[in-house]
């Protein structure tokens, strides 16, 4: 395997600044933006930083190995749009909206400011991150930042939006292994791209929360074997 997640957590502020978009409203200025619940994961990628920037730096190719994402248009002002997919059972919520990219090829980072409205336009959804490459040999990839959702699917994205993200970028993490390894294998001509071509298959909500319990409590019998040893 070329990747090997690894979890962290950490209370991350969110300090940027975007232009309001129309049906959205301003962003927070609050330097804290206390209102966002912060995230902050990374994981291992048995691959140089400099053979890893360039799929990070690549948004179709970001995009392809998300599940459940969708890009559709990427502007020469690193402004992308797209929707996401998710699927609860026999609900289906779609996100449309877009995404703010700010690289910074020197320090091998990026910024990411998004926001978005469901289809029935009842949920909206905003969340800023930096992505940070490290490493040598390897590459360590972290993602600090955080996220909001308001209406409806408020109370689920609160209760359950961490878990589910951090198995998110479990998948995310697994697509971005297969497609290094492939184009080791046949270069970058013959990368197939997962979910082929447009994303990878729509976010199932009970999968992701299957699995985000399974980590949840493989977590827990870690805990408690440590405490009893």
């Amino acid at each position: 395997m070329l990747s090997a997640w690894r979890p962290s957590w950490n209370r991350a502020g969110c300090d940027g600044s975007c232009p309001p978009q129309a049906g959205y409203g301003p962003l927070s200025r609050d330097p804290d933006d206390r209102a966002m619940t912060p995230l902050k994961e990374s994981f291992t990628v048995a691959a140089t930083p400099d053979e890893v920037w360039p799929l990070i730096a690549d948004p179709a190719l970001v995009a392809s190995c998300m599940p459940g994402a969708e890009l559709t248009e990427v502007g020469s002002d690193g402004a992308c749009k797209g929707k996401f997919t998710f699927r609860f059972g026999p609900t289906v919520a779609v996100f449309r909206g877009e995404t703010k990219l700010s690289y910074d090829p020197a320090a091998r980072s990026c910024t990411i400011d998004a926001r978005g409205i469901d289809q029935r336009g009842a949920s909206r959804a905003r969340a800023r991150f930096e992505v940070m490459l490290e490493g040598s040999e390897a590459t360590v990839v972290t993602l600090d930042g955080g996220f909001e959702v308001n209406g409806p699917l408020e109370t689920f994205a609160t209760a359950g939006g961490v878990h589910l993200a951090r198995v998110l970028m479990g998948d995310f993490a697994a697509n971005l292994a297969r497609v290094i390894e492939a184009r080791r294998a046949g270069g970058e001509g013959s990368t197939p791209v997962p979910g082929g071509g447009t994303g990878v298959r729509e976010a199932s909500g009970a999968r992701l929360l299957g699995k985000a319990a399974l980590g949840w409590l493989r977590g827990g019998a870690d805990k408690n074997g440590k405490g009893q040893s």
